[in-house]
């Protein structure tokens, strides 16, 4: 099995919250994007709580992000993993992405919102014992269609949470 490698953060250094997911899917990384996987709600829960109605691009999207203050990354920078999903994940030469790094660079970062319970989970385990109390952490539902135990506006609502 191929080891997998995720992306760069995507952040500006006036971002204020941080959005982690685990790592990125097949259609992701064959994309080189965030969140490519038709089926995954992310996008349209950003465009329903930012820009309501608007299409947009990759760009575009990257842009709404960054003109509401917010970075996107994952915990994972690389692992394998077949497939898409986040139990496939393999512990054997999973390799956490440089956080301490990453809020040196974004010393505005205060809120941490997890896009499911894989990226938690191995944030909480693998980082935040390092970081100290500097952070106030959320986890959200995740916007993956694998994540069938919620509705789609019972997601957006959680999500909400990221607008205050």
């Amino acid at each position: 099995m191929d080891i997998l490698t995720g992306f760069a953060p995507v952040a500006e250094p006036d971002a204020r919250l941080l959005i982690l997911g685990s790592m990125p899917g097949v259609a992701s990384l064959e994309a080189t994007q965030y969140y490519a996987y038709p089926h995954n709600a992310f996008w349209k829960i950003m465009g329903d709580l930012f820009a309501p109605g608007l299409e947009m691009d990759y760009r575009a999207r990257l842009q709404l992000l960054a003109d509401n203050h917010i970075a996107l990354w994952d915990v994972v920078k690389s692992c394998r993993r077949p497939g898409s999903l986040d139990s496939a994940i393999a512990a054997d030469g999973l390799v956490i992405n440089d956080f301490e790094r990453f809020f040196k660079q974004h010393p505005r970062i205060n809120r941490v919102y997890f896009n499911g319970q894989k990226a938690a989970g191995l944030f909480m385990k693998r980082v935040a014992p390092g970081l100290g109390g500097r952070f106030e952490y959320t986890t959200l539902p995740s916007t993956s269609p694998a994540y069938a135990a919620k509705r789609y506006a019972d997601k957006l609502e959680a999500w909400s949470v990221i607008r205050r």
